[in-house]
């Protein structure tokens, strides 16, 4: 059986591994003070271009989500998500444990739309007999595997300003995204256009880990203080720092990002010659593709993948996940018996 369920089934990239190793016995700084944690921060601001962004190294998404929203907004304020974003949709209601509401907006292909953030503005007007809405949370890539592109971000950016809104991007699958063939922003543009975003390694060839960054540093001010409060600050810090030192140390974060799409691709490619159609179009590592019922469970018998939505009652949309060490052969395996089996279905 081999899993497409998600891109964190493998374990971490083995340069990720060596570097670990071979720095074992190496004393360093706690709590995220090492050399290599500093190094690794250099390392991102250079690629972001900012040379003076807050960069902060946390173990998980949803801890990195609950973190930037319960520092940054004030106890009377909330933030609007898509109804498909992870914040709403798949955190126990980690957000609202912390005192915050989430208004949620239908999404466009996963995305949220300007208008849709207007829409939230006027319905709370009633002050103070309503929440504020003060931060606008998005995914990229989306968790329907969708990519903003660079005049949506930039849409985004000048409706948060017009409407007082600080824009956060999930960036769990950032890489998958900024690879994406598709693709017109860069790490750049993410850092000119968010108030702050994070850098996903946990779904990209590190052991775990995500690289919170606030490209003016001014908005991450005492964040130190909620790290430590919430139990974010590591004591070996330097286990997050060598991980993202060595995934940006040159391209690997990107290269490995970009196999995983490679490999989604391969699979897309194979799906649509099939003749079947997708829930949401093919960009990164995530597909959604609307096979029949008698192909879903004929494919059970060898690969392991989520059932996503019904659509009908001989049709239901799945989700297929590739990640940086999805194997080339299980790719070739599952393209030929998707052709194979759907031969079999006319």
């Amino acid at each position: 059986m081999y899993n497409f369920k998600n891109d964190y089934a493998e374990g971490a990239h083995p340069r990720i591994l060596d570097k670990l190793g071979s720095s074992n016995f190496e004393q360093e700084l706690g709590y995220g003070d090492d050399r290599f944690s500093e190094k690794a921060k250099q390392a991102i601001r250079a690629k972001i271009g900012h040379a003076d962004a807050a960069v902060y190294f946390v173990s998980g998404g949803t801890q990195a989500n609950l973190l930037v929203i319960s520092h940054v907004l004030r106890p009377h304020e909330a933030v609007i998500s898509a109804k498909t974003g992870h914040i709403y949709a798949n955190e126990t209601g980690a957000i609202e444990a912390t005192g915050h509401r989430v208004i949620t907006v239908d999404p466009e292909n996963g995305k949220v739309t300007p208008s849709a953030v207007a829409a939230v503005i006027a319905a709370h007007q009633l002050r103070p007999h309503v929440v504020k809405p003060k931060m606008l949370y998005i995914s990229n890539s989306t968790e329907l595997g969708t990519i903003y592109r660079k005049d949506e971000l930039i849409a985004l950016h000048a409706a948060c300003r017009q409407h007082g809104l600080l824009l956060f991007m999930d960036g769990a699958r950032l890489g998958h995204a900024l690879t994406a063939t598709d693709n017109d922003l860069s790490l750049d543009d993410v850092a000119s256009y968010t108030d702050v975003f994070y850098i996903g390694g946990t779904k990209n060839g590190a052991l775990l880990g995500e690289a919170i960054v606030f490209p003016t540093a001014q908005l991450a001010d005492d964040f130190d203080y909620s790290l430590k409060q919430k139990g974010a600050l590591l004591a070996k810090g330097r286990i997050l720092g060598i991980q993202f030192l060595t995934l940006f140390e040159d391209n690997l974060y990107f290269d490995l990002a970009k196999k995983a799409n490679d490999s989604a691709q391969q699979i897309a490619d194979s799906i649509s010659t099939s003749g079947f159609s997708f829930l949401t179009p093919p960009q990164t590592n995530q597909l959604f593709p609307i096979l029949p019922k008698k192909l879903i469970e004929q494919l059970f018998a060898k690969y392991a993948f989520y059932v996503w939505t019904e659509i009908n009652q001989e049709y239901a949309a799945v989700r297929i996940i590739t990640s940086w060490a999805t194997d080339a052969t299980q790719v070739d395996n599952f393209c030929q018996d998707i052709q194979t089996l759907s031969k079999t279905l006319t």
